[in-house]
């Protein structure tokens, strides 16, 4: 009988089928949009974590250490393969992967869907690169080498696409999978507000269309229907092989690679902000939190007079094990309350609207990170982050506040706001001279890289196009540097 079987076996196995791998055919759309999410997850919680870190200027490189002196001294271009995986994981990937999907189903839900996840992955390509493959993009042999669409272009030709999606919902129920925000509709219509208000709100200060995309702006918040909570892949745990992809890509090298930079400890100093603790240890040193000169790494024996002995003592080291089982978070709470509160404030001049999303953005952080019951009313009650002074005053502290919230949250949006708001603003005063002199300098603001690559000087405004892009399509535009700006940075 077992040998009838084997026999039987033998005869129908088709040897061009590989078993570890189901066909197209087997794969139904509700088993690809899990992956969909996971792709997408893993560009902003793990590559993106890590570069926009060092450009948002909460890491930096530590002492004893030197896998990211690049990075901290703004050393990059094509070779750097900075966005490689990136740009795989989005294409081959997570679009791929929607593109069967919308072949698979015409399930109005599961559509949408789709297409709010297109919208994140086209949006976190423009913001990195500007321009990408989009009109033409994804026809697979039909078109292998797509031209490259600006980011205007972009922009707005997902968020038509988003309407369009959206126009087309009925009462239908989701039937993918989906772990990230289980196939509730009305958090996944919120999640897609929310990015609308994040790109609107970047077509307007990049000078595109401003009249009408405050009207769209001024309409989401008449609504007011954004998703509760977090929008998070909250799949991870402190098991080996579960673990969150930034914490198991750099911590498992074994080498203590990432410390404070000096801006983010500097400012949450001078705030009194316990939130200081929660991603930092103390400098064995000082017995206080410490940060590091932007870019300095390689020239800080040099300032201090001493060959050796400059050691992670002397600042603060990032406590990898706190991001373990952390989520990697596509949208928090509060950075969705202060794009509000800098809505309420620009375009609706209501000021009670603004600050209750402002204190609202906060305490949202604060009860992410763990602090302390109290700590946020006493936080929110002290002269330098209550809500006081004039307008301009009141959107710097939003900026700020935003900018500190998203610290191990998500840093390619932080990265990107810094950009858009020039808030946290670039200091006047060079590394040496803070270094020489503390007092030359207000905490919070950005610093110049003590060792900078970037010719014209100043700050990362984009990242290189990625070399397999120029590879493998003739149509990937010119080479960009880093003092670049994409389309909607125009401050």
């Amino acid at each position: 009988m077992t040998a009838g079987l084997l026999t039987l076996t033998a005869c129908e196995l088709d040897i061009n089928d590989d078993p570890n791998y189901p066909a197209d055919s087997d794969v139904t759309a509700n088993l690809l949009f899990p992956a969909v999410e996971n792709y997408i997850a893993d560009c902003v919680g793990d590559q993106m974590f890590n570069y926009a870190g060092y450009f948002a200027q909460y890491f930096e490189q530590a002492p004893t250490a030197n896998q990211y002196n690049d990075l901290a001294e703004l050393n990059l271009d094509e070779g750097s393969d900075l966005f490689v995986r990136c740009y795989r994981n989005l294409y081959a990937g997570a679009l791929t992967d929607i593109n069967e999907i919308l072949a698979k189903t015409d399930n109005a839900s599961d559509v949408f869907a789709c297409t709010v996840m297109r919208v994140q992955a086209f949006q976190l390509l423009v913001d990195n690169l500007s321009d990408a493959p989009y009109t033409e993009a994804l026809k697979g042999i039909e078109n292998a080498q797509p031209k490259w669409d600006d980011g205007k272009t972009i922009y707005e030709g997902v968020l038509a696409e988003l309407d369009a999606a959206e126009a087309q919902l009925s009462n239908l129920e989701m039937t993918l999978d989906d772990p990230m925000l289980n196939g509730d509709l009305d958090e996944w219509r919120g999640y897609a507000n929310a990015l609308r208000l994040r790109m609107y709100l970047r077509l307007i200060d990049g000078g595109v269309n401003a009249s009408d995309y405050t009207s769209k702006v001024k309409s989401l918040l008449s609504k007011n229907a954004f998703f509760t909570g977090d929008v998070k892949w909250d799949v991870y745990s402190n098991a080996s092989g579960q673990y969150n992809p930034w914490y198991d890509g750099y911590y498992s090298l074994g080498t203590i690679n990432h410390c404070a930079a000096y801006p983010i400890i500097s400012y949450m100093k001078a705030t009194n902000d316990p939130r200081v603790s929660y991603a930092f240890d103390k400098s064995a040193e000082t017995n206080g939190f410490e940060g590091q000169l932007p870019g300095a790494k390689t020239t800080t024996g040099d300032w201090l007079g001493i060959s050796s002995g400059y050691n992670n003592d002397f600042v603060s080291l990032v406590n990898y094990k706190v991001t373990c089982a952390m989520p990697v978070y596509l949208f928090t709470q509060s950075e969705l309350q202060f794009l509000i509160a800098e809505a309420q404030l620009r375009f609706n001049s209501n000021d009670a609207a603004a600050k209750e999303a402002y204190e609202a953005g906060v305490t949202a952080d604060f009860a992410s990170k763990g602090a302390e019951e109290g700590a946020v009313e006493d936080f929110l009650a002290a002269s330098k982050t209550g809500w006081k002074g004039d307008a301009n005053a009141k959107l710097e502290l939003i900026y700020k506040q935003k900018w500190v919230s998203l610290f191990m949250r998500d840093h390619m949006e932080a990265w990107s706001e810094i950009r858009r708001t020039d808030v946290p603003k670039l200091s006047n005063a060079s590394a040496a001279a803070i270094f020489e002199n503390p007092a030359v300098y207000n905490p919070g603001d950005m610093i110049e890289p003590a060792v900078n690559h970037i010719v014209a000087g100043g700050l990362a405004k984009r990242v290189p196009y990625p070399s397999i892009a120029r590879s493998l399509n003739p149509n990937t535009p010119t080479a960009k540097t880093l003092n670049e700006k994409v389309f909607w940075d125009v401050k």
